[in-house]
């Protein structure tokens, strides 16, 4: 490819995404771009400054073991935040469509080049690069010329880990043409990342926990010497040499005692991996968009007699006091959710608390709160519960996508609508609530009656955010992208809503909180015992919120019927 052909091919991408800033998301969203794009270069500039003081009147005057643990630890974090990036959107990211430039004679390793670089600007890399570039220049100034080995020992770690992400997004991509394989991976990867993410946790507050006791135990003289608590152990050294995300570190310390092989090492062997991983990427890619690459092979079952189990349609089923088309409703939208992997991506946060805080609570041993903390720790616990399940509760139509002509079309009473949508998250929410309040149950020993009041706040929460969130899901409306948990097409106001929707859901938090505090005070001051006055404010709590509740439904009914063609037009446009 010449530079003319591929000087066009970037002019129409460019072109292409300044019409998707300017004209579909409007001014507003057009100024929020520029704005963004402002404070990303603030944000670089700003780190690459602290970068090169911290390294010049800091870094550059400590031992080499110091900074072996300063560059792990910024590796670590560019390493968890990097994770979190790809999660989000685990799909390959092309800014411009090689099928569509397979018929034209160009050459397709410069666009894929391109691609490359533009499915990495994010903004982990813009945070790590420019402060760790100017940690280089820090050090280069305060310890001479032979920290110049640290600037290509750092580009190549990105380097290898771009590539290398590349390549396992187009290699997922393969697999996840399966419907079926796509929700599993996507559940899966999910869940893997976030328990990875918190493997150091764990690990500080268990095993680092009880080696630290016995150091101290073992420790005779208080004041002995410091120089010995700076020692690291031989096996965490070892694992430097064959650990690449750990060959920057290892690099830094022996340029900080005088070698700079390992941070030459370091450097050749990153780039060397990074360009295995960049070719590898390559060949996937040109295999995938020529529709040759591998597929799994799906076995057929012998031939013989198959047994047919007659069961029950879901359909069919019933739930008593509530309207045959609401709950018709409720169970369609039941099963919906169960498919759909962004619904379980949402709850990967609440799945991994019900894993680890357990772990956390055992770790420490038999400790019981105060009692007058446990019944904040309850009602604690219920507001944890709804934390990731705010984007399912306020926006109920986004994931409908062109589904929601479905219920446009159909001859169903806009106030039953609303109910099949709370009754079908009904059960993720009080499946996860009752979970944290039964762990809670047995690891810090709640009283049954705390238990009972725990309870009925969960109800009474879930049917406040019902409210707040079936008119949020009306008002503002946005299309999530299959796959994600990511907005697509949002407008300026409805970014700024969502951003203030997260950012007020603790303040909504508040009224749950209300009765414990009430049952602390009259119990202090010797009127009531404070787990009754607890369990009976909850009960009014609950009340209130089911009668409010009920009142909303018709109003909040009409509305989605006058704003359902806004909803359908918002929710099933596909993006460019």
């Amino acid at each position: 490819m010449n530079w003319s052909q591929l000087r066009t091919v970037l002019w129409l991408r460019w072109r292409l995404t300044r019409n998707q800033w300017s004209r579909r998301g409007g001014a507003l969203s057009a100024v929020l771009t520029v704005l963004a794009v402002v404070a990303a270069l603030g944000i670089a500039l700003a780190g690459g400054f602290a970068g090169t003081m911290a390294g010049a009147a800091g870094l550059s005057k400590a031992r080499p073991q110091v900074w072996l643990l300063v560059w792990d630890a910024i590796v670590l974090v560019f390493l968890f935040l990097w994770l979190i990036g790809v999660v989000a959107e685990i799909q390959r990211s092309e800014s411009i469509d090689l099928s569509r430039l397979l018929h034209l004679p160009v050459s397709l390793k410069w666009i894929f080049v391109v691609n490359y670089l533009a499915s990495h600007f994010t903004l982990s890399l813009i945070i790590f690069l420019p402060g760790t570039l100017g940690l280089c220049a820090g050090l280069l100034w305060g310890r001479g010329w032979t920290m110049l080995w640290l600037v290509p020992l750092v580009l190549g770690f990105v380097f290898m880990v771009t590539a290398w992400t590349y390549c396992l997004r187009g290699w997922l991509v393969t697999l996840m043409v399966n419907p079926r394989r796509r929700r599993s991976i996507l559940m899966g990867v999910t869940l893997a990342a976030v328990l990875l993410g918190q493997l150091p946790n764990l690990y500080f507050t268990t095993l680092r926990r009880s080696g630290r006791n016995r150091s101290e135990q073992a420790q005779p003289d208080p004041q002995g010497n410091s120089s010995e608590r700076v020692k690291l152990p031989a096996g965490f050294l070892t694992a430097h040499t064959f650990l690449p995300p750990l060959w920057v570190g290892k690099g830094a310390m022996g340029l900080a005692e005088g070698k700079a092989w390992p941070a030459v090492l370091g450097s050749m062997a990153s780039v060397l991996l990074g360009a295995v991983g960049l070719a590898r990427a390559y060949r996937s890619t040109i295999l995938f968009y020529q529709g040759r690459a591998k597929r799994v092979r799906v076995k057929k079952p012998a031939p013989g007699r198959t047994r047919v189990v007659k069961r029950s349609a879901l359909l069919e089923k019933q739930l008593p006091f509530f309207p045959a088309e609401a709950v018709a409703l409720c169970l369609a939208f039941f099963r919906s959710l169960t498919r759909a992997p962004e619904v379980k991506m949402s709850l990967v946060s609440n799945l991994v608390g019900i894993v680890v805080l357990p772990v956390i609570f055992l770790s420490r041993g038999p400790r019981t709160p105060a009692e007058f903390a446990v019944p904040f720790v309850a009602t604690g616990a219920v507001a944890f519960t709804f934390f990731g399940l705010i984007q399912l509760m306020f926006n109920q139509f986004g994931f409908d996508r062109d589904g929601f002509r479905a219920l446009v079309l159909l001859p169903v009473d806009r106030k039953h609508t609303l109910l099949a949508r709370n009754l079908a998250l009904a059960p993720l929410a009080f499946g996860m609530g009752l979970a944290f309040l039964v762990l809670l149950r047995f690891v810090a020993h709640l009283p049954l009656l705390v238990f009972l009041a725990a309870a009925l706040q969960l109800v009474a929460t879930y049917l406040f955010l019902s409210i707040v969130g079936n008119f949020i899901s009306i008002m503002a409306p946005y299309r999530i992208g299959v796959g994600s948990l990511k907005p697509t097409k949002a407008t300026g106001k409805t970014a700024v809503l969502i951003f203030f929707t997260h950012l007020l859901f603790p303040v909504a938090m508040v009224p749950i909180f209300i009765p414990p505090a009430l049952g602390l005070f009259a119990g202090h001051l010797g009127w009531l015992p404070g787990a009754v006055v607890n369990v009976l404010l909850s009960l009014l709590l609950a009340a209130l919120a089911a009668f409010l509740y009920w009142l909303s439904l018709r109003s909040l009914g009409n509305l989605l019927q006058r704003r359902e063609r806004e909803i359908l037009q918002l929710v099933s446009q596909e993006v460019e």
